[in-house]
């Protein structure tokens, strides 16, 4: 890989993690982009892998940093698992089925999920409430409900390399009844178990040529760099960002990054038809 594309990647990369931290999210639906279109990376167990790998040390970072202050819901996060877990490892199994035709499935899936994110994202920046449950007030946790929705977050994390925040939070709000910022620690310590559980599952799945070509990519000192990039970017969006950049700021910038991969995968997609 050459010095100047790498210097770009790690940029991004730190980017990424320097956006998404204060949002509660992996970055997951940045970091597959970054490495298939600027690295020129096919949608493949190479590419989950070395996403998962970023978002877990994305998700861990913020998560960490919300669960010392309390701002979790153990209880849920357990009933949720419940549901994320075994939709992960479902996912798994549906992307190493797919094989070849992975990568129309992965963009056609990635295009409905970043519009559905975009269209919450537009409703941040207008101020408009994405859910209304009450703050204050003690409801039953939705049970089943929750775990479909973990699920198919858990599913989605798996196949497409991502962290799943966009689905789970808006889950744990809906049918856990939590607040925002509880529902956002719960959702980063549920990435921090399921995560690694895809990225292990994925990894058990990794053939010689996939070895191969990781390591043609540098592998040796690509991944380790890049989650330090990565960590950086966390910790410093985390602790330092929103002291500086308002937070309107933020999630503009993360709108505009969305729709700009939205419309990629749109143009992809459409050299099938």
């Amino acid at each position: 890989m050459e010095l100047g594309t790498l210097i770009l990647i790690f940029a991004l990369i730190f980017i990424t993690g320097f956006l998404f931290a204060p949002l509660g999210l992996g970055g997951g639906l940045l970091f597959v982009p970054i490495f298939h279109y600027i690295a020129g990376w096919p949608i493949e167990s190479p590419l989950m892998i070395t996403s998962l790998l970023l978002t877990a040390v994305v998700s861990f970072g913020s998560g960490t940093t919300h669960i010392n202050a309390g701002h979790w819901d153990k209880s849920v996060r357990n009933t949720a698992l419940l549901g994320a877990i075994p939709g992960a490892l479902a996912g798994v199994g549906l992307f190493l089925v797919m094989g070849s035709n992975m990568g129309i499935i992965f963009k056609s899936i990635s295009v409905v999920m970043i519009a559905w994110s975009i269209q919450k994202t537009w409703k941040k920046l207008r101020n408009e409430p994405i859910n209304t449950p009450a703050e204050d007030s003690e409801k039953v946790v939705e049970t089943i409900p929750l775990r479909i929705g973990a699920s198919i977050g858990g599913g989605l994390s798996a196949v497409l390399g991502i962290g799943a925040g966009v689905i789970y939070i808006p889950v744990l709000r809906q049918y856990a009844h939590v607040p925002a910022r509880r529902a956002i620690g719960t959702s980063l310590s549920m990435m921090m178990i399921v995560v690694p559980i895809a990225l292990l599952t994925h990894s058990s799945a990794l053939t010689a040529e996939h070895f191969d070509f990781l390591i043609s990519e540098g592998g040796y000192y690509l991944l380790p760099c890049a989650a330090l990039f990565a960590i950086a970017g966390a910790s410093i969006g985390a602790k330092v960002g929103l002291k500086y950049l308002p937070t309107k700021v933020v999630i503009a910038i993360f709108f505009g990054l969305l729709c700009l991969i939205w419309i990629r995968y749109v143009v992809d997609i459409s050299k099938f038809l």
